[in-house]
């Protein structure tokens, strides 16, 4: 593409195209987008021939790198077969194998496998279906559930109310009614733990599910916690009879150090939410696992069925490529080999941490994160953290940051020399921006 046709691109971009979480009258007036071509393992390409090592995975998508040979192939061979059906009483292998493997890979229990096409709709079926659980089987009552603070779960109404970050769920605080807010332990453990057991005490008569991001709120800011938390909410949780719903979109598939977030705690939730890793990053897919518990409680009179689903549910495609994905894992040892890498980012980001201008660091798996002090106070809208993504764009690394965090979450399986130049631009520009 010469640099006509790209301007045309973009021109027609700025014309057409309405993109996400972006101020688009800045964006319209001088937003000078990437224009990608192709992308490779750690890689995007654009079209002027340069190449940009991909520091967040593409929303954390990418978690095999980009265009994975194995997750393509299952793809093109998939769509010879058969791209769609209804899934609506028909049923085919891909969904059938996946539903199985996932089975077996979660935490013991969860035996039953809902398909949605987002994460947002994967925490959206496990909402409605712990509310319609109970609603059906003598609790009528329990129409509340509980969130935390900085919580973010996804952009569909129900999990919009679930959010905690004000510059995403701010214009819908009134579809909030049913949720009530909890203290986050990446704030104060014991405060947390605390406020939890005090609300379940007083309110589980009313409370049907505890939706927790386990161990990393990740939207809200990269915000880490300790693995008691969870331990202790799912104790807790059982006690008190209120269903535990995970959101492991984000931290699931090896993100956090372990296959699940959940395995660091060496619990099982109610229900367990995947999308992200789920497919590689190759197309949109995502399941919400749950228990024969909950399962059961949808079964006799008709009228108790769960009338509920998109779609793209259950899609061939996805699914066999998400059951690629998991033999991938398998095979290549991914999470085992990202042991060392994981090392390799945390010994950075303390490094990092003693630039002035850097006000804490942290790291988990492959995920770390710091923050730069702000003269406004942080937060998403904080705009501190742009000015070490424009540094690193220019250096061919793309850092995109919430607000005055600056983090990276890089493809697991990253080849040590991309990991090492990553780390290398963001040190540079840290040190040009801070020094």
């Amino acid at each position: 593409m010469n640099p006509a046709e790209r301007a045309e691109l973009v021109r027609r971009d700025k014309r057409y195209v309405w993109h996400p979480y972006t101020p688009m009258g800045p964006y319209l007036e001088s937003g000078k987008p990437l224009v990608i071509a192709r992308a490779e393992g750690s890689r995007l390409l654009d079209v002027d021939g340069r190449t940009f090592l991909d520091g967040n995975s593409s929303w954390w998508t990418s978690l095999l790198g980009h265009n994975h040979p194995r997750l393509v192939a299952a793809l093109g061979n998939q769509a010879a077969e058969f791209c769609h059906v209804a899934f609506a009483g028909i049923t085919h292998e891909p969904a059938v194998a996946l539903a199985e493997a996932l089975s077996l890979r979660a935490p013991p229990g969860l035996s039953r496998v809902f398909y949605s096409d987002n994460g947002s709709t994967a925490v959206e079926a496990a909402l409605k279906m712990c509310m319609q659980y109970f609603q059906q089987n003598g609790a009528p009552e329990k129409t509340t559930c509980l969130a935390l603070e900085h919580a973010f779960h996804g952009e569909t109404l129900g999990v919009t109310a679930l959010g905690g970050v004000a510059a995403f769920s701010g214009p819908f605080r009134g579809l909030g009614s049913f949720v009530r807010h909890l203290p986050s332990p990446a704030d104060d453990l014991e405060r947390a733990v605390d406020a939890l057991e005090s609300e379940l005490r007083q309110g589980a008569s009313t409370t049907f599910a505890l939706v927790l991001e386990p161990l990393v709120q990740g939207a809200g800011g990269m915000r880490f916690y300790d693995p008691a938390y969870l331990a202790k909410a799912r104790e807790l949780t059982t006690r008190y009879d209120v269903l535990l719903i995970l959101d492991e979109v984000f931290t699931g598939f090896g993100r956090t150090g372990t296959f699940w977030a959940a395995d660091a705690a060496g619990i099982t939730p109610d229900v367990l939410c995947l999308a992200k890793g789920l497919s590689g990053g190759v197309l949109p897919f995502a399941a919400t696992l749950t228990s024969e518990r909950i399962f059961s409680g949808f079964l006799g009179d008709p009228s108790r069925a769960f009338h509920y689903g998109h779609t793209y549910c259950g899609n061939p495609l996805g699914a066999r490529v998400a059951l690629e994905v998991l033999r991938v894992y398998e095979d290549e040892r991914v999470v085992e080999r990202a042991q060392a890498k994981a090392a390799r980012l945390a010994a950075a980001f303390q490094r990092f941490g003693r630039l002035p201008g850097v006000a804490r660091v942290r790291s988990r798996g492959m995920c770390a994160a710091l923050d730069l002090e702000s003269e406004v106070g942080g937060g998403y809208l904080d705009r501190a953290g742009w000015r070490i993504y424009d540094l690193a764009l220019e250096r061919g690394a793309y850092v995109r940051p919430l607000g005055n965090v600056v983090y990276l979450a890089p493809a697991l399986n990253i080849p040590d020399e991309d990991l090492d130049q990553l780390l290398e631009i963001l040190d540079e520009c840290l040190t040009l921006e801070l020094t």
